[in-house]
């Protein structure tokens, strides 16, 4: 069997999003609104499946066509019929939730692949036996030969996302190497276009010469429309010795589904803000302009206080390896009043809490831009994997002048973080009743320091495309070396741009150590409600929680590549910034700690993260249903198998001709297609 690293086990751990009294107090305007919404992010999140693996696509419709067929009890019969032991079977529900949950055969924590812990050969025979396998012959058995070789191998490449040979991308084309991604940011950055809704594919041409494909996410391909701003910028170019090509057109069908509920949650919005964002998000989806989605994310911080709020585009760009390409993302949920309430505080006392953070005023932006700050109870999280809080938009320059909203997901944190004192490892037997009493409660603290004050504190000190700047290059003091300001972000730079591969993790640790820092002020932990030994405790579980998170997290660390899978902002200083970085990674076995050989330890006593089933909505004459599901792997599967039930079929069709379309950019050159679906 395999490495229990690559698997996923039969007792993992899956709890319901419960969101029906939030979804009970919705009008009935606002539950269509949210609806359509949650249709828009569904039909969106099955993007990540082409931005994940080659095969997540055909694991993904093979998976779909045998539960659309069978419900879980019912292929149970025929499983056991064909020899697979109750454990086996488990173990294929297990990992057929988890490839939903992560939308690909990839943890979205740690992008590690993990493959179906039983025999190849019996899993076949449950395939092909199937009723989906009676119904369509052809169309099962070609998928299965297309992706049953990839679903179980472990090659040392495919273990792990990753670029060139460190691992597998779809981000990028298989031939694609580091010194490729950097060449392409620069090519991007010239022409001043955003890498969040693109992927880069090359190619070599007949003179040698590389070409390089940048494909842009949009509904419409290569046909121009007259007033779109993304016309000039569709064609050839070349730089730097090298063919770029500017297309669009990247998921076309599956957006084009998104943006039909897009307009229909048009006509339920509450305010002209949403009107006008959905507008935005649409150009955008529609054109492939991320200028388009600025505009929307600018109308959607305006929007204060909705009752049902959402946000959906290409996001996080964690599982780039380079660090600049967002996820397909959505979200739709409903305002928990009760502890938006102590948020809403904590955001009043914003401005006086930035003056306690160890750096100088210079450092923070000129005027602090109040945020929205709400704890919301999730109806629809699509995308490869559900967060605790968010602060979204990740725009550098929306950020720094139009500011940014801060939500935690009440609901996600009360079921993703609850502990069973059995499964607690690592720590003290005098310290685990204290943790379970009090990590809830001292997690609610710092996913509001993290996300407000972490992520919506400091400045990036910029110079304009105009030579203007927007610091002080006379008395502004670099506080490590006492010395004026050396270097800085030039116009069109991004953090994401300059850092690259550790921006992402970089900047959590960066919230994460704000929040730790901010915990021992009494006056945050009185926002909360905590005085004396309650406050106290408080704070000694929320450094002891994030100890023991750094202790779990060495199962991200991969030695073969000494490197992360996942985990000096203000002036842009890369190099500064990597080497302080690099030296807080670096996992060896000096002593005292010995972290490498403390990390065999971690991974043999470490817990699966949990899977989160969340319900549906479904359109019956004009009112919106709720639909909800039972806590389990086979429940799991049931909500995802009543997702799409008016073109579930069609969407696979749509999911494995994308791919089948772009199959040759992982092939090696000796490599004969396998049979397509």
């Amino acid at each position: 069997m395999a490495d229990t690293q690559y698997i996923l086990p039969n007792d993992i751990g899956v709890s319901s999003l419960d969101c029906r009294e939030a979804f009970r107090l919705l009008l009935p305007t606002e539950r269509l609104y949210a609806h359509h919404l949650s249709r828009a992010a569904w039909y969106g999140g099955l993007a990540v499946l082409l931005q994940t693996s080659p095969e997540a696509p055909y694991i993904y419709a093979l998976l779909s066509r045998l539960f659309r067929a069978q419900d879980p009890d019912q292929l149970r019969q025929h499983a056991l019929a064909e020899g697979l032991t109750e454990e086996e079977y488990q173990a294929f529900l297990v990992y057929t939730a988890g490839v939903y949950s992560n939308m690909g055969n990839y943890k979205s924590f740690g992008d590690t692949k993990f493959v179906p812990n039983l025999p190849k050969e019996k899993l076949e025979r449950v395939i092909l036996g199937s009723k989906a396998a009676e119904q369509h012959p052809e169309e099962v058995r070609g998928l299965w030969q297309t992706c049953g070789e990839l679903m179980f191998s472990l090659e040392s490449r495919l273990r792990h996302l990753g670029l060139g040979k460190e691992g597998i991308t779809t981000y990028f084309s298989g031939n694609c190497t580091m010194e490729d991604a950097k060449l392409a940011q620069d090519f991007l950055d010239s022409q001043n276009l955003s890498a969040y809704n693109t992927r880069l594919f090359k190619e070599v041409g007949q003179d040698g010469k590389p070409c390089y494909e940048v494909r842009l996410a949009s509904v419409l391909s290569t046909e121009p429309i007259l007033d779109s701003e993304m016309n000039s910028k569709l064609k050839s170019y070349e730089f730097q010795g090298s063919n770029f090509r500017v297309t669009r057109g990247d998921y076309a069908p599956i957006l084009q589904k998104v943006v039909e509920h897009l307009e229909k949650a048009k006509a339920y919005a509450a305010t002209s803000h949403q009107e006008q964002m959905l507008a935005q998000y649409i150009e955008s989806f529609t054109h492939g302009s991320i200028e388009a989605h600025k505009k929307g994310s600018r109308f959607w911080i305006q929007d204060k206080g909705p009752i049902v709020e959402s946000y959906i585009g290409f996001i996080e760009s964690y599982r780039d390896p380079f660090g600049s390409r967002g996820e397909f993302e959505g979200f739709v949920a409903m305002v928990n009043k009760a502890m938006s309430a102590k948020f809403e505080w904590l955001v009043a006392s914003a401005e006086q809490l930035l003056k306690e953070l160890p750096w100088p005023p210079a450092f923070e932006k000129d005027k602090f831009l109040t945020p929205d700050f709400t704890s919301l109870d999730v109806l629809t999280f699509a995308g490869s994997g559900i967060p605790a809080g968010i602060n979204i938009p990740n725009y550098d320059d929306l950020r720094q002048t139009e500011g940014f909203k801060n939500v935690s997901l009440g609901n996600v944190l009360a079921v993703a973080y609850a502990t069973q004192r059995e499964k607690l490892t690592f720590l003290e037997e005098e310290d685990k009743d204290l943790y379970i009493r009090w990590k809830g409660p001292s997690f609610d603290v710092q996913v509001g320091l993290h996300e407000l004050l972490g992520h919506g504190s400091g400045k990036l000190f910029v110079q304009d495309e105009k030579g203007a700047f927007n610091f002080d290059q006379e008395t502004v003091i670099n506080p490590e070396t006492g010395e004026q300001i050396q270097s800085w972000y030039r116009s069109g730079e991004t953090w994401d741009s300059k850092f690259s591969t550790i921006a992402s993790s970089y900047e959590e640790c960066r919230a994460e150590s704000v929040g730790l820092y901010l915990c021992l002020n009494p006056q945050v932990l009185g926002i909360f409600g905590f005085e004396g030994a309650d406050a106290e405790d408080v704070v000694y579980v929320n450094w002891l929680n994030m100890v023991r998170a750094g202790l779990l997290a060495l199962e991200f660390y991969t030695p073969e590549a000494s490197s992360w899978r996942q985990v000096l902002k203000s002036t842009g200083d890369v190099a500064g910034g990597r080497a302080l970085y690099e030296g807080y990674a670096a996992v060896t076995d000096a002593p005292p700690e010995c972290f490498l050989s403390l990390r065999d330890t971690v991974l043999l006593r470490k817990e699966a993260r949990k899977l989160i089933v969340q319900p549906n909505t479904r359109l019956k004459g004009s009112e919106v249903q709720l639909l909800e599901y039972e806590a389990s792997a086979a429940g799991l599967i049931r909500s995802f198998s009543e997702r799409f039930p008016e073109d579930g079929p069609e969407l696979e069709e749509i999911l494995t001709q994308l791919a089948t379309a772009d199959a040759r950019f992982w092939k090696c050159p000796s490599e004969t297609p396998s049979g397509q679906a």
